[in-house]
């Protein structure tokens, strides 16, 4: 299927085509470029013009460029512009400009990707949908999942990311939504706000982009609710607050045999759904989207019932069975919220002794030390028997346990996984989490690898 043309393509950047090609998907990584694919050459830890022979090599359709790079034929199929970023802007624009069906954008503290995934699976069946892949939800992300999207879907999910202030709202208006949800509001990227109540306001600048007369999707009974409230009745939003309370309200979530039987009210309406997954922020997040699809017009009674579709993804919260141990694999990311979620996920599962293996949580600001500390007053670090941690910031948390619940602490989380056999014992349930950058996933690989066991020949 056509996605763009030449003629579209330099229509929409502004740029001059070399050739007359049509382009069936955009790319920007050669290792998973597909044949048909417009190869968008951007400048980050490598300069993209660098990989054009070897996209065109591999198929591409044509490249986004800035120049000829070196090496290519003054005459190959390109796309020449002056700035390859703002060109994927503009190329992102007119994706959005052309769709006519519902955008739903997502943002929030926590939670972001794997709400995402849920409101994917849970609209299956109602139409043709497009979803931003794995994290992409930056500067760059944002404006690629709108170029790849078809002229003619009907639902597509955004993710938007920050890290800094002012990063929201440019996307936001960018991908247009009908309905904008917000996860939750955490101490994550604390150092560059100060305060949560400028996270807050930077997640709620995601209304700035909202169609007129769209919906907010708000968690209720948070300390910054009513900011998000603000910002979503400065843009004109229609709000729909979730979660314990609220016209979107989680009723139940009962554990059963690994899931989560759930029941919600979504606008008067009740809606029964399961989750493979025992985390419980997992069903505050689900009765978020279900109240984010019924706002964009869908069946919110059958996407309740394909909500049973989702997965965990990898890292963040999946639990898995190996040979004698449970693993709840939530090492993506940490903030003190996640955390506590984590943890509340660790308590609730029965069987044998629960361990949790945390890396430091990062970007905290001034307060880092202090965050790290009170993990240890958690709830449910009350039903936690084992505590291992590594890297600096962890070792306050480490110090701050009664010495019962204090497992080891490493200077690294390459310390611990090169323990990793000794850190557990056949039967556990182990929670391993941290920031990404702590490399607390080398834990996981190693439990992996250590719960791995040969398997016997026999002869007949």
């Amino acid at each position: 299927m056509t996605l763009w043309t030449a003629e579209e393509a330099a229509a929409a950047t502004g740029g001059r085509a070399q050739g007359d090609w049509t382009a069936t998907g955009v790319s920007i990584d050669t290792r998973t470029i597909r044949a048909g694919d417009l190869f968008v050459a951007l400048k980050d830890a490598r300069d993209g013009h660098d990989f054009v022979a070897q996209a065109l090599d591999k198929g591409a359709a044509a490249a986004l460029v800035s120049r000829v790079p070196q090496g290519v034929s003054p005459t190959a199929p390109l796309l020449i512009v002056p700035d390859v970023l703002a060109a994927l802007e503009s190329l992102g624009r007119a994706g959005r400009r052309r769709m006519a069906g519902k955008v739903i954008a997502i943002t929030g503290s926590v939670g972001k990707t794997s709400t995402k995934d849920m409101a994917r699976a849970a609209l299956t069946g109602q139409g043709r949908i497009h979803a931003a892949e794995a994290s992409y939800n930056n500067h760059w992300g944002v404006p690629l999942t709108l170029a790849r999207m078809p002229r003619h879907t009907d639902f597509a999910i955004i993710e938007i990311g920050m890290n800094h202030p002012g990063e929201i709202a440019p996307l936001s208006r960018l991908a247009r939504p009908h309905v904008a949800m917000i996860t939750t509001v955490a101490a994550a990227h604390l150092e560059a706000f100060g305060a949560i109540e400028g996270i807050a306001r930077e997640k709620g600048a995601i209304f700035q982009g909202l169609e007129p007369i769209g919906h907010a999707i708000i968690p209720e009974d948070l300390p910054v609710t009513q900011i998000l409230r603000d910002c979503a009745d400065e843009a004109g939003a229609l709000v729909m607050g979730f979660g314990r309370d609220g016209q979107a309200k989680l009723v139940q979530a009962k554990p059963d045999n690994g899931a989560l039987k759930c029941r919600a009210r979504i606008g008067g309406e009740t809606v029964d759904f399961t989750l493979h997954t025992t985390g419980a922020h997992f069903a505050m997040n689900a009765v978020g989207v279900l109240a984010a699809l019924a706002a964009a017009g869908a069946d919110v009674k059958e996407a309740g019932q394909r909500l049973g579709d989702w997965l965990p993804p990898k890292g963040r919260g999946a639990v898995e069975d190996l040979a004698g141990l449970r693993l709840i694999d939530d090492a993506y990311n940490a903030n003190p919220t996640s955390l506590s979620a984590g943890l509340a996920t660790l308590a609730g599962l029965q069987g044998g002794r629960r361990v949790a293996i945390l890396g430091d949580m990062l970007e905290l600001g001034a307060d880092e030390i202090a965050m790290h500390r009170a993990m240890a007053d958690d709830p449910a670090m009350a039903q936690v028997d084992l505590v291992h941690s590594a890297g600096p910031r962890m070792r306050h948390l480490h110090d701050a346990l009664p010495p019962a619940r204090r497992g080891a602490w490493a200077e690294n989380a390459a310390e611990l996984a090169a323990r990793a056999a000794d850190l557990v014992r056949p039967g556990d349930i182990v929670l391993v989490k941290g920031s990404k950058s702590s490399k607390i996933s080398t834990v996981v690989d190693a439990l992996r690898k250590t719960a791995q066991t040969p398997v016997s020949e026999t002869k007949e």
